[in-house]
């Protein structure tokens, strides 16, 4: 019994070793570490892009408020919307804020922080085309090209609705609305404000169905299960933004809105 226990000891102090155990950091070690990690996609405008390799758009900016509220050193961690909750559960950072919408499923394995812009799922097309595609019908039928990108709530949309039109995938989702407005596909499905954010940054895109989204969610800033206290005081700050008007001056600067 005593070389069994000895055995079973040594197992789990090798896994310890070799694997660790995977628990997020607490605030407290998050401010004696004196930095803080942030996980972001740098595909996703106008909340997290690269330009010229360098992070940019809204939820970098407001990490980067975070870590000069907590007089910490901010750390860029780049990850993909594939291995997104892989990284955060294996403790590679400890915010992740790309964003990221709040979805039940996320919420089984993370936490969040409470949503700071409400958008839906909505169809960025070539605004020559823009009259064509008026409903879902329009859209789902054969002879139409839809773009995706691999992982995240954008290709789970179009993989559950889409039945008829052809999914080409990207790899990349910053490569999708230029292919759309180039006409190498016809649509590319995504949320309410990054349709905005195109179509108002180039005349040869369209937003037509804002007046009817396919679905209702949030963004919100993403944590590990048990990151209690790290969760309240991301909540904290960003009520803080809201109440000294920080945050409605970067939503009208980078998401254009009022």
């Amino acid at each position: 019994m005593k070389r069994i226990l000895i055995s079973g000891a040594v197992c789990a102090l090798f896994t310890i070793l070799i694997c660790g155990p995977v628990y997020a950091r607490t605030l407290d070690q998050i401010l004696s570490s004196k930095t803080l990690r942030v996980g972001t996609t740098g595909d996703n405008k106008p909340f997290s892009y690269r330009n010229n390799g360098v992070f940019e758009g809204f939820d970098i900016v407001v990490a980067k408020i975070f870590a000069e509220k907590l007089g910490v050193k901010l750390e860029l961690v780049p990850t993909t919307w594939q291995k997104l909750m892989n990284d955060l559960n294996s403790g590679k950072f400890d915010i992740g804020m790309s964003g990221i919408s709040r979805t039940i499923s996320r919420q089984k394995e993370a936490c969040f922080s409470k949503g700071y812009v409400t958008l839906g799922k909505t169809p960025l097309v070539a605004s020559i085309k823009a009259s064509n595609y008026q409903s879902m019908a329009d859209i789902d039928r054969p002879g139409v090209k839809i773009g995706v990108s691999p992982g995240g709530t954008n290709e789970k949309f179009v993989k559950e609705h889409i039945k008829h039109a052809e999914i080409v995938e990207f790899d990349s989702s910053l490569d999708i609305p230029q292919a759309v407005a180039d006409g190498k596909v016809d649509v590319m499905i995504t949320d309410s404000i990054e349709a905005v954010y195109y179509a108002s940054a180039n005349k040869d895109l369209a937003a037509p169905m804002l007046h009817l989204l396919f679905t209702r969610s949030q963004h919100g800033y993403m944590m590990q299960a048990d990151s209690y206290r790290l969760q309240d005081t991301v909540d904290f700050m960003m009520d803080q933004m809201i109440l000294e008007g920080e945050m409605a001056k970067l939503k009208a600067k980078y998401l254009r809105l009022n």
